[in-house]
């Protein structure tokens, strides 16, 4: 009588065979040479080769895109780089010479002048461009942020001492013009108001070291690239620098709804000034109202209760600027 198998042995009829485990010798020959990394669709180094060759397509320089692995931007969510989004937005810190990590680009990205400029600024000074796809784009912006198929990775923001920016201004033989920021803490109103500050003349924007907004890829977004262009100094303590501020003969005008001196009639426009917004909710504080020349407000209808902070700013600066353009002819 025959012994039973032990359990998990092969059955058949010849037996496991040595080797080749039955596989025939072409099987064994390999499939050609690895493809290189450009080569692969899916890979990094294909998807910057793709970017390059649909830039050529639309009218570009061509060329392979800037950068190589072991320049890309680590992603990493713990890391200290702010992404800018939005073509106004990231064209303009390319313009603006930030020394950008990494240019991001949507895959089938419709490919308008402000796009080809990105690239070809990217190319040129050696930025690593990449190829995502909009989902990525979409992590990349946030919630609520619009990316318009670009994004820019850049450094954390620096931010000038105000001594400085004063003696710039000074220098130039301009008459000072600047905001300052107390208790703001909207990174929205802060890109409103560099926006603003920009746009009506003003030289710099001030912010307090704490509590207060600061110039992330909010602030970034909403100034529409005017962070680029206009510095933003940081202040250890506000209400010491407005003081010094006022020792070197500027003016601080504070806006408060119930202010003394309407804006309309205000007389200290054509002089060195810094007007200081305050919070929505809570408005100026004490020490920084105290320290003010004037308090200023602006007129209103009296279904509305007040205005955000960047409404604010943007009105009293557009006053200042049309008073001083008045008085200088």
């Amino acid at each position: 009588m025959a012994k039973p198998g032990r359990p998990g042995a092969a059955k058949g009829k010849k037996g496991p065979t040595k080797g080749t485990g039955g596989k025939n010798k072409r099987s064994l020959e390999g499939r050609g040479p690895t493809p290189k990394a450009e080569d692969r669709a899916w890979h990094p180094a294909g998807k910057r080769k793709a970017a390059a060759e649909r830039y050529a397509a639309a009218g570009g320089k061509g060329g392979k895109p800037s950068g190589s692995g072991q320049n890309r931007t680590s992603r990493k969510k713990d890391d200290d780089t702010e992404t800018v989004t939005g073509r106004n937005s990231v064209l303009e810190a390319l313009r603006a010479k930030i020394p950008a990590t990494a240019f991001y680009i949507a895959q089938r990205v419709e490919m308008d002048d402000r796009v080809k400029e990105m690239l070809s600024i990217a190319t040129h000074r050696e930025i690593p461009v990449l190829e995502v796809t909009r989902p990525e784009l979409d992590r990349m912006a946030g919630f609520d942020g619009v990316h318009q198929g670009v994004a820019l990775k850049v450094p954390p923001y620096e931010y000038a001492h105000p001594q400085d920016l004063l003696e710039q201004v000074i220098d130039t033989g301009e008459t000072p013009l600047f905001v300052a920021l107390d208790g703001v803490t909207d990174p929205r109103n802060l890109g409103a108001i560099i926006r603003s500050t920009a746009a009506f003349g003003g030289h710099g924007v001030i912010v307090p070291q704490r509590r207060s907004a600061s110039v992330n890829s909010a602030a970034w977004k909403t100034s529409a690239g005017a962070a680029a262009r206009l510095p933003v100094a940081i202040a250890a303590n506000l209400t010491s620098m407005l003081k010094e501020f006022k020792k070197q003969g500027v003016f601080i005008l504070g806006l408060d709804g119930g202010g003394d001196v309407s804006l309309p009639s205000l007389e200290l426009a054509d002089r060195p000034v810094v007007i200081v917004v305050g919070s929505e909710g809570k408005g100026l504080s004490r020490l920084v109202t105290e320290t003010c020349d004037q308090i200023v407000s602006i007129p209103i209808s009296g279904a509305t209760e007040s205005l955000n902070a960047g409404i604010a700013a943007s009105v009293s600066l557009y006053q200042v600027a049309t008073l001083r353009a008045q008085k200088q002819n």
